[in-house]
């Protein structure tokens, strides 16, 4: 199963404005925000992100409560932080 995750976004990095570093669940990784560029996120806001893609901005209420969601549901979202883990965008 594959999910969106929501994660924080806490840096658009300088050198490359189609990349942030956000933090999903204390994993801090780049993600591909080109999808977003008419409004892009920035630091302190909350994406929905699926195979290292930004999908859509969302409020951080609704990130906590997906997050909790995804917790409860135990192991299709342990094997989704795992792959983000392991995933590496430079």
């Amino acid at each position: 199963m594959c999910l969106a995750i929501p994660g924080e976004v806490v840096e658009v990095l300088p050198d490359r404005a189609d990349l942030a570093k956000v933090v999903v669940s204390g994993v801090r990784r780049n993600i591909n925000i080109s999808l977003l560029a008419e409004d892009p996120p920035a630091p302190g806001e909350w994406v929905l992100i699926h195979v290292g893609f930004a999908l859509s901005k969302v409020d951080e209420t609704e990130a906590r409560a997906v997050l909790e969601f995804l917790a409860g549901i135990g192991q299709s979202y342990s094997d989704e932080l795992d792959a983000f883990e392991d995933s590496h965008i430079d």
